[in-house]
C-alpha cells in the first residue's frame, strides 16, 4: 500500500495526539480540513489506522513489574496454538502477545502488580496448562516503546540502479 507526504504527515500527527481537533490536524500538516477529513476517513478504510487508544502509565494503573515469557506447545498444531492463543489474549495480565519461530511458540508480555504476581501467573495459569510443554520467564527492568511508527516508503533511499 503506497503512502504519500500527506498520509505520512497526518499519521505522525495523529500519533502524536490522536485527539486534536480536525483544524489543528489540518493546520499542522498544511492541508484544508476537508481535506484532512477525507484522507483520515481514506487510512481508516484502507486499514492503515485501526483504532485511536488511551495510552497507560502502567505503574500508574497499579502494574509496575513487567515479565516477558517463553511459552513451549506440545503438541504444536494449529488448532492447539490457535486455541492457547485465544486463552491467553483474554487473560487480563496479558499486555502483548507474538507468536513466534524457534524453539517457543509464544512470547507473552505481562504487567502484574509485583514479583508475586509474575510468579502466581506462571504457576497458576500457564503450567496448569496441558500443551504447555516449557515456559522461561525474563522479567523486564525497563520497557521503552515507541509511540510513533514511521511508515515505509516515501522517503526511503531507492537502491542505485545498476548499468543501461
Amino acid at each position: 500500500m503506497e503512502l504519500d507526504s500527506l498520509d505520512r504527515a497526518l499519521l505522525r500527527e495523529l500519533q502524536n495526539d490522536a485527539r486534536q481537533t480536525n483544524r489543528d490536524l489540518a493546520a499542522k500538516t498544511g492541508v484544508s480540513p476537508s481535506t484532512s477529513l477525507e484522507r483520515v476517513r481514506q487510512l481508516r478504510e484502507r486499514g492503515v489506522i485501526t483504532g485511536y487508544h488511551a495510552a497507560l502509565d502502567l505503574e500508574a494503573a497499579g502494574r509496575p513489574v513487567q515479565a516477558l515469557i517463553s511459552v513451549r506447545i506440545r503438541p504444536p498444531a494449529r488448532p492447539v496454538i490457535a486455541a492457547f492463543r485465544e486463552w491467553a489474549t483474554r487473560l487480563p495480565e496479558v499486555i502483548g502477545l507474538f507468536v513466534t519461530s524457534g524453539p517457543h511458540d509464544f512470547l507473552i508480555h505481562i504487567a502484574v502488580p509485583d514479583v508475586s504476581g509474575v510468579y502466581a501467573f506462571v504457576i497458576d495459569r500457564l503450567t496448569e496448562r496441558r500443551e504447555v510443554a516449557d515456559v522461561q520467564t525474563t522479567m523486564a527492568y525497563e520497557h521503552v516503546q515507541s509511540r510513533r511508527i514511521e511508515p515505509a516508503g516515501g522517503d526511503r533511499p531507492r537502491p542505485a540502479r545498476r548499468g543501461r
